[in-house]
């Protein structure tokens, strides 16, 4: 099929481009849609950026604090390590540092939800890359054995892994 330019279905993409009104109705509908991103986008970063999140493990060994991009700032201790192997507070201040990134993990994903949507293409990746970048890597499923014919037993040194 053979059509010219201008000469083809009524309301065609080169009838829309050629109608002024309609090209300025639809740059400032995009204007707008651009504008709502872009305030959304703030949005989203202010409060990814005064994200905190604080756990205590199921003993009250420990409470650890992480901040938004899931690092450590913050670790109380109790005496209740003082009935506990070296071993043990290490293994619950990790676990426990784990469970702190996976609740980051979740609020993270409320704000994207909440200011930006999942319906995009972009938002959904963004969404993905917190949740991979907080949750990490599963955590081994055995824990790893120790050469005891090079440890000391009576080191006070704590392994951390």
């Amino acid at each position: 099929m053979n059509v010219r330019r201008g000469h083809g279905v009524r309301g065609s993409m080169d009838d829309r481009v050629l109608d002024p009104d309609g090209a300025r109705q639809r740059l400032e509908a995009w204007k707008g849609r651009i504008d709502k991103l872009a305030t959304d986008t703030k949005a989203m970063s202010d409060r990814f950026e005064s994200l905190q999140v604080t756990a205590t493990d199921p003993e009250g060994i420990a409470e650890v604090t992480v901040d938004s991009a899931g690092s450590l700032v913050g670790l109380r201790l109790t005496r209740q390590m003082e009935r506990s192997t070296p071993e043990v507070v290490a293994r619950t201040i990790m676990d426990t540092i784990r469970r702190a990134k996976a609740e980051l993990a979740d609020r993270s994903q409320e704000i994207i939800e909440e200011t930006v949507g999942t319906e995009s293409h972009a938002a959904r990746a963004i969404a993905q890359r917190v949740g991979q970048r907080l949750r990490g890597p599963e955590p081994d499923a055995a824990p790893r054995d120790r050469d005891d014919s090079t440890d000391d037993d009576n080191t006070d040194e704590l392994s951390w892994r």
